[in-house]
């Protein structure tokens, strides 16, 4: 009797199509990342490309169920295909399925700010936004970042303004964000400001923000506003950058060096004119 070989064992044909759903998904997702990151087209084809890509993640993830029933039932081959085509669906379900726990939690928030009743300002990121952004409404906003996130606070320090002005510059540099522009602080004359462009971790959304140093009374003031562009939900990255900014500059602060002051040397007594006989 002619043995059959292993590779000529029936697949499940579910199993071939779930593998191909799969990795069909994942080269849409790849293809929606580059189109943002790149900035070759406007941000609604990205998302609707990467909406589309999950759907069909999570086509392939019912699929591979499907197929794994159809293996233990009548016996064919094809648990590998089936099991890649699982892993491939739920790494991409995945992280929007993060997002979701996010969104359910957190109120529908994108701008964030350590000063809702005189936010920094965006001057010159304001001209070169594209069309289509989401515009600045921190009146609409105030109140419910007040109850989501009140511990989010202005930064004041007890060193000089110049010295928090040079500690801010060097985080966002530090962070590679693109610094659109930056003043250092005048006393009596001006407030020091930087104005950056930020980037979300996968999809390279671009996120605008602006740091504000005040000089004040025993040192300095420093504000941060951190808003995206795109989106009625942040899911807290808002939030997560502006208290990062607050511990950084802080640390950095703290590391600066200290100038160490020489003792004064104690004053001579005047030496008296001899007493005259």
């Amino acid at each position: 009797m002619v043995r059959r070989r292993f590779s000529d064992e029936p697949k499940s044909s579910l199993a071939v199509w779930a593998i191909r759903i799969a990795l069909f998904s994942l080269a849409m997702s790849a293809l929606s990342v580059i189109i943002v990151r790149s900035g070759f087209l406007e941000i609604v084809p990205a998302l609707a490309t990467f909406a589309a890509a999950l759907v069909l993640a999570a086509l392939a993830i019912v699929t591979s169920f499907a197929a794994f029933v159809v293996i233990w039932r009548e016996g064919v081959t094809g648990i590998s295909y089936a099991v890649g085509a699982m892993f491939i669906g739920m790494a991409l379900v995945g992280y929007p399925a993060y997002l979701g726990y996010h969104a359910y939690r957190l109120p529908p928030i994108t701008d964030i700010t350590t000063d809702p009743a005189d936010p920094p300002r965006f001057d010159v990121i304001a001209r070169v936004r594209p069309r289509g952004s989401n515009e600045y409404r921190r009146a609409a906003l105030a109140d419910k970042q007040r109850v989501a996130y009140p511990e989010i606070g202005p930064l004041r320090l007890a060193a000089p303004a110049q010295a928090a002005y040079e500690a801010a510059l060097a985080v966002a540099t530090k962070h590679k964000w693109s610094v659109l522009d930056a003043r250092a602080p005048i006393a009596g004359r001006r407030d020091g400001s930087i104005e950056a462009v930020a980037r979300t971790p996968i999809m390279g959304f671009r996120d605008d923000v602006a740091i504000r140093i005040r000089v004040v009374s025993g040192g300095a003031l420093v504000d941060i506003r951190s808003a995206s562009r795109y989106g009625l939900h942040d899911f807290g990255v808002n939030a997560s950058r502006v208290r990062g900014l607050i511990e950084e500059i802080d640390d950095a602060i703290g590391l600066l060096p200290v100038e160490k002051k020489e003792p004064e040397k104690p004053a001579q007594p005047a030496k008296r004119p001899p007493a005259r006989r």
